[in-house]
């Protein structure tokens, strides 16, 4: 009877199963993020993979055969091959693309470990915020030289800025809410209530300069 019980025990009792022990608790000072939080950084991270990939491919293809033609050149103002052949898709030295190729994984990483439970501590958020405003913008400069030096579009790159902006945010509303960014109780309560507004007025706001820069090439597919 008591060998019978103690099996019982032994079943359904977490500490046993471990050895005997609790399961340690979070460190303290570490920092979780929501389940939301999670999926926005997994699903930016995985579309910018995806458009960093098919930059990436062309690319290369492009380097193989001037001739080539991406899939995605479409008229004049929506080539990828033009802004593939300028310098400015190559600043560091090797096709902007790469970058993604070795950032957006880890975005996504993080967004699966905060999915699983996991926690980290500020440094760590503070890394990762530092990481999206460099990446922001690094696409807001490339936005500007597309549309007023080069004079196209690459509805890839398009993509991959857009997530880049919600990345950003997303990150920096996170930090402010948890208090790994300081800022005064009146900025953060503004920030939670109307956490939108800031990449709505900044997707809007490059929708307008789109429109504007090739106004009278859209008129025509009017």
């Amino acid at each position: 009877m008591t060998s019978s019980t103690s099996s019982t025990v032994h079943d359904f009792d977490p500490r046993a199963r471990e050895g005997g022990r609790r399961p340690e608790p979070a460190p303290e000072g570490s920092i979780g993020a929501s389940g939301v939080f999670a999926w926005l950084l997994i699903v930016t991270g995985a579309l910018g993979i995806l458009a960093s990939f098919v930059i990436t491919v062309d690319k290369f293809q492009l380097l193989q055969d001037p001739d080539f033609a991406p899939s995605c050149n479409l008229s004049p103002v929506l080539s990828c091959s033009n802004v593939m052949r300028s310098h400015q898709a190559g600043v560091f030295g090797f096709p902007n693309p790469l970058l993604g190729l070795l950032s957006y994984p880890v975005v996504a990483a993080v967004g699966l470990a905060v999915l699983a439970g996991a926690r980290f501590r500020r440094w760590f958020w503070l890394g990762l915020n530092a990481g999206t405003v460099f990446g922001a913008g690094f696409c807001m400069w490339l936005m500007t030289q597309a549309l007023y030096e080069i004079g196209a579009l690459c509805l890839w790159c398009c993509l991959v800025w857009a997530v880049t902006i919600a990345m950003f945010w997303y990150t920096t509303v996170h930090n402010l809410r948890h208090g790994v960014i300081r800022a005064p109780r009146v900025l953060v309560a503004a920030v939670r209530e109307f956490h939108w507004a800031v990449p709505t007025a900044w997707y809007l706001s490059i929708v307008m300069l789109v429109a504007t820069r090739w106004w009278d090439y859209w008129r025509t597919l009017l």
